[in-house]
């Protein structure tokens, strides 16, 4: 069974559909008892990151879920789902003075660093549109989550903040900046920054080589 992690922030059912469409036994839940007894979890990403940590603080979830990833259970975390793997997110900080850091809202701590907001403009000064939204393609390198799909292949995205890159970039694409758009903790815990049950053929491959990774 794979839990689809839900924090109360919108609607789950395009990641349920997506996981059934390839052949998982998928669950949304929000309770932390099912989620400790799961194959395997996605976090989806729906919500504000300050909200979205708030709420899995309050139910619970942040606890299991990092005990999950802990014990090798298959993870995978879809765009703000991916940005909750790291320590701290810039969306919904708070600045309390000239002369001191802000406070920013914590994460999973899985991975580390700070998730920033996309620049509007690239080093030469070109404008480009934030939200980045819409389809664009990702260079990776192997693994079993990309199995099958090609090189430069076009995902859906839909994002105004970005991971740091780290050790765990696993894929990264271009716009405004180049940014990690796949990473990956240990063997089995995986995010990723586009929207996979959005996309297509290659998200739904790529849902599919994830249930594999949890049936294996």
């Amino acid at each position: 069974m794979i839990a689809v992690v839900d924090y109360h922030k919108g609607n789950l059912k395009s990641v349920e559909r997506g996981l059934v469409g390839v052949g998982g036994n998928a669950l949304i839940t929000d309770d932390p008892a099912v989620i400790a007894r799961a194959d395997g979890v996605v976090l989806p990403g729906v919500g504000a990151f300050a909200d979205a940590a708030a709420t899995m603080r309050e139910l619970g979830q942040d606890v299991v879920v990092r005990d999950a990833i802990a014990r090798g259970v298959p993870f995978l975390g879809i765009c703000l789902g991916m940005h909750l793997m790291f320590e701290e997110g810039e969306e919904g900080e708070v600045v309390t003075g000239e002369d001191e850091d802000p406070l920013r809202p914590q994460g999973l701590a899985v991975l580390p660093g700070v998730v920033a907001r996309l620049p509007r403009l690239d080093v030469a000064g070109n404008a480009y549109k934030i939200p980045h939204v819409g389809w664009n393609s990702i260079e990776f390198s192997e693994g079993p989550l990309f199995d099958g799909i090609s090189q430069g292949e076009f995902f859906y995205f839909t994002h105004s903040f970005a991971a740091p890159d780290t050790p765990a970039t696993i894929a990264t694409t271009t716009h405004s900046v180049t940014f990690p758009s796949a990473v990956c903790y240990g063997e089995r815990a995986f995010g990723v920054q586009f929207h996979p049950e959005k996309s297509s053929d290659a998200g739904a491959r790529m849902l599919r080589n994830f249930v594999r990774i949890v049936g294996a």
